[in-house]
């Protein structure tokens, strides 16, 4: 049973350690959110167990727990790099799947890949995923969508986005064009996003589907244009994880060891 015990154990130790490494290797990456693993143990019982003789037998890993908390906050100077400060993530949506995702990572640019053709741009992230905002006279997100000329024939000059995610295109006759406003969702319980990689997100079960609104408002955060929001990965913190985990890992390996130096020298007993 001691063996089957420390087994558990050194299961649980690489699974924190496989955590920690993944945090440590997105020290830098843009928008990512560190993960804990939490613990708990198994005991043998029954009905009729004295609550005094009650065993344990192991631990087992109950969940491993994102934590959204803000990320320090880095200065780039272009005006499609958004950082939220406050609740809520932006949502993109996959032009090729049309799914939704939510994310931290503010890192956008104009697509211009079909401007020639189409006369439009569309705010994409690194994935080529489409920004989503609201309209006026409609609450539901859209595609961020920029035209490269405006009414009169102007051409696109640049672009600017409020605190309040007010995207706005501007000419080079001097106009401005709204764009729309960015949609920021939020979630019940934001511990039950699944991840996707590239720090987007899906809805689930254990989420809440998303309740879109406007930066700046209620419980949603400002936007900040020209800034980024970096890994809130702490790494100091992570190192003394690391240490701790490696020692837990031991200490269980060593465990095994003891049970079957006692297990072979029972055997030898014998012979």
């Amino acid at each position: 049973m001691s063996y089957a015990t420390s087994l558990t154990g050194l299961q649980n130790a690489q699974t924190n350690l496989n955590v920690i490494a993944n945090n440590i290797s997105n020290a830098d990456t843009t928008g990512f959110k560190q993960s804990t693993v939490q613990f708990a143990n198994l005991v043998a019982t029954s009905a009729y167990t004295n609550p005094k003789e009650v065993v344990g037998i192991g631990s087992a890993v109950a969940q491993i727990e994102q934590d959204f908390s803000q990320g320090s906050v880095k200065t780039t100077g272009s005006a499609l790099d958004l950082e939220i400060s406050g609740q809520g993530f932006f949502a993109v949506k996959s032009p090729i799947t049309t799914q939704t995702a939510y994310t931290r990572n503010g890192n956008f640019s104009l697509d211009s890949t079909n401007a020639a053709a189409t006369g439009n741009s569309y705010i994409v992230d690194t994935n080529g995923n489409r920004l989503q905002v609201t309209t006026s006279g409609s609450s539901t997100p859209g595609d961020a969508i920029v035209a490269t000329t405006d009414s009169t024939g102007a051409a696109f000059a640049g672009v600017t986005v409020s605190a309040s995610g007010v995207v706005s295109a501007s000419y080079s006759d001097g106009g401005s064009t709204p764009v729309g406003t960015i949609a920021l969702a939020s979630f019940i319980s934001p511990d039950g996003l699944l991840q996707n990689g590239d720090q987007d997100y899906t809805a689930t079960g254990l989420s809440g589907q998303p309740v879109y609104g406007q930066p700046a408002t209620g419980t949603y955060g400002t936007l900040r244009s020209g800034a980024l929001e970096e890994s809130n990965v702490d790494l100091s913190t992570q190192l003394v994880d690391l240490i701790t985990a490696q020692q837990y890992f031991e200490a269980n390996s060593k465990a095994i060891d003891a049970n079957t130096t006692t297990v072979e020298n029972i055997i030898n007993l014998h012979q």
